[in-house]
């Protein structure tokens, strides 16, 4: 799935999770591959950044971002959102809520990269 790769910044491994320009059934197929790239890392060790970049959520899509957030959960040292106003505050928050995880959003990828490595 080249959707989800790792890349480096600033010497440092990033899990990009690209859902960008996604219908809302591809931002879910995507969520439910995750939990195997991440859980393959050693705890605590994955810096995760997922562009939502004009993607499209249903309640459906909303539920499997939520399941891989908390299955994500050991694995992250950090993660962090790009997303574009296309995602309601009550899902957004749903899924910070369901998953136990504080989740910052930027505007821009390298703004999202900056705050991983920092």
């Amino acid at each position: 799935m080249d959707r989800i790769q790792f890349i480096t910044h600033r010497d440092q491994r990033i899990l990009l999770v690209d859902c960008s320009q996604c219908m809302a059934g591809e931002v879910a197929t995507i969520a439910d591959l995750l939990p195997d790239f991440v859980t393959r890392e050693p705890l605590g060790s994955v810096l995760v950044l997922a562009d939502f970049s004009g993607a499209q959520f249903s309640r459906e899509a909303v539920e499997h971002v939520k399941i891989a957030a908390v299955f994500d959960r050991p694995h992250l040292k950090r993660s962090a959102w790009v997303l574009t106003e296309n995602l309601p505050k009550a899902f957004y928050d749903s899924i910070q809520s369901f998953s136990g995880r504080q989740i910052p959003t930027f505007t821009t990828r390298e703004e999202a990269m900056e705050y991983l490595v920092s």
